[in-house]
């Protein structure tokens, strides 16, 4: 057969494999290769074998091959064949030797020599060392050596900064502590031409940084930039309502507290793309914050019908479950989407919260170590564990674990909230007022209703501290984040009363019980007020308006 004839066949090959037609492909290709047994028509065949799903027969002919441990395109695709047949350790001997120290850098390997056919690939075509070290994370991710995955992650990225499926693994899975994102990201050689895909990593990867920095890296990915292109100078490009882009929006507002801003962006994304399934996620956690039951029974509903098999539709039922209060059986699907994926942390944090809920701190802790163990880059299982050890009055404990999500996200205002609410209860008050200083430091302003404790906690220190006008500035700057708080006016009263305004102290002692008729503690303060201020000779008369 002459070269053209054959020439047209491996275009037939080529549009059968475009069109999803495996079978055909699968015949072309091997009467390309019984005609010119040429390695890159074997790998061809082998191609559309593994595209039909016949990984077996891939495998047996590229095994049967002699290039198979010479030519890195053909041993990669004999890894795949084994990958997708789950033979993990075999996968790994296919892959060849290779070592990778702590920062992901790949040495000691005997590759250096072998080839690689079909060079003549497109200018963007991915590194093939980079695809051969993430395979490499995947199984010994699938072989539950985490600690290696990890590094062949990390591998695969500074290899080829295109791959985004190692970065999605690492960041995903929270294998890497915020630091170590931030440090890798800095590592990677990206030309300026690609400036836009580190700015859009930088936006992936944990964003507790200050506000105005997140906001920039926002900014920067929005503006529009026009293209040099002397045939059409119009043409301009913006990621401005690029969906992942306003995911990670979504993210940032959930991570600051935003829920209803959250909540009203990931609405609008899941209106234009309802399968996303990251905005998914996050609209279910800020569903989950606004109490929006009948949002998440809708959800759950729609994601069990569409992805029976994946946790997160599970998570959505748990979600559900835990939000109308039914912990048990929110306790349950949390627990189903684990064992579906392993991998998904936040089953693992809702298991532990279920338990925690009904006050099971035993099997909280366990589920929460659980997480803390998969995830050693997600500091939220380790403020858990610190939260229930608070709970339990094991305040020592708590501290140490507190002080460990500190060092996996220094810039959590959560953690730091927590440090101050612990080192109050053990009576440490400067270091709880310089904790909670630090916390609403790390808040992006303006302050939310949910940091209103935080401003509370930090007048009580305060006024611990005898240093009551700034106990009282800040008991009147958080009555300007909400003023349905009993323990607000309830403090307010008591600094007054303490400075022997007695006169202030029952207005707000009054607007206390206004609230919380039944409240003991101010019930009685007021009682002693109103005493102390008739013992001055002045009319206790109240108004009641």
């Amino acid at each position: 057969m002459r070269e053209e004839e054959i020439e047209k066949l491996r275009g037939v090959v080529r549009d059968c494999v475009s069109k999803h037609l495996y079978s055909s492909a699968i015949f072309f290709a091997d009467k390309v290769a019984a005609f010119t047994k040429d390695p890159a028509d074997i790998y061809m065949q082998a191609q559309a074998l593994f595209l039909g799903r016949h990984f077996r027969s891939a495998f047996h002919l590229l095994n049967a091959s002699q290039i198979v441990l010479r030519d890195l395109r053909f041993r990669y695709l004999a890894a795949k064949c084994l990958e997708e047949l789950k033979e993990w350790d075999q996968c790994l001997l296919m892959l060849g030797d290779a070592k990778v120290d702590e920062h992901g850098n790949v040495f000691d390997t005997k590759d250096s020599n072998v080839m690689y056919l079909d060079k003549d690939g497109e200018d963007r075509e991915i590194n093939i060392s980079s695809a051969i070290c993430f395979l490499r994370g995947k199984a010994y991710e699938a072989s539950d050596n985490r600690a290696l995955s990890r590094l062949w992650y990390k591998a695969a990225v500074k290899a080829d900064p295109l791959c985004y499926e190692a970065l999605e693994r690492l960041i995903e899975n929270h294998m890497l502590t915020s630091e170590e994102e931030a440090s890798l990201l800095s590592s990677l050689q990206i030309s300026p031409e690609d400036g836009w895909l580190l700015s859009f990593y930088s936006c992936l990867i944990k964003k507790y940084d200050k506000e105005n920095v997140v906001e920039a890296k926002f900014r920067e990915l929005e503006k529009e930039s026009c293209i040099s292109d002397p045939s059409d100078p119009s043409v301009v490009h913006t990621l401005k309502s690029n969906t992942d882009l306003l995911a990670c929006k979504a993210e940032y507002y959930h991570q600051c507290g935003e829920y209803q801003k959250c909540f009203e962006l990931t609405s609008v994304l899941l209106e234009k793309d309802p399968f996303h399934l990251k905005s998914t996620l996050v609209h279910l956690a800020a569903a989950m914050e606004l109490g929006h039951s009948n949002e998440l029974y809708l959800m759950a509903c729609n994601l069990v019908k569409d992805y029976p098999q994946k946790a997160l539709s599970w998570f959505a039922v748990g979600c559900y479950y835990y939000c109308i209060k039914k912990y048990d059986q929110s306790r349950r699907y949390f627990s189903k989407a684990t064992s579906l994926d392993g991998t998904f942390p936040p089953a693992w944090i809702g298991y532990g919260n279920a338990y925690a809920a009904k006050d099971e701190g035993d099997q909280a802790m366990s589920a929460y170590r659980t997480a803390a163990r998969l995830f050693p880059g997600c500091h939220l299982p380790t403020l858990y564990i610190g939260m229930e050890y608070m709970r339990t009055h094991s305040f020592k404990l708590a501290e140490q674990f507190f002080m460990q999500a500190k060092t996996i996200c220094p810039s959590d205002p959560l953690v730091y909230n927590e440090l101050g609410v612990v080192a109050y209860h053990m009576k440490e008050y400067n270091k709880a007022v310089w904790w909670f200083e630090k916390t609403l430091a790390h808040i992006p302003s303006p302050l939310s209703e949910l940091w209103e404790p935080t401003v509370v906690n930090l007048a009580h220190a305060y006024r611990k501290l005898q240093m009551y006008n700034e106990a009282i500035s800040h008991y009147e700057k958080a009555l300007t984040l909400t003023t349905r708080s009993v323990s607000t006016y309830a403090g307010l009263a008591y600094t007054y009363h303490l400075q022997d305004n007695f006169s202030a102290a029952i207005t707000y002692y009054h607007k206390a019980l206004w609230l919380k008729s039944d409240d003991q503690f101010c019930t009685e303060m007021l009682s002693l007020a109103l005493v102390d201020e008739s013992s001055r000779g002045v009319d206790t008369k109240i108004e009641f308006r």
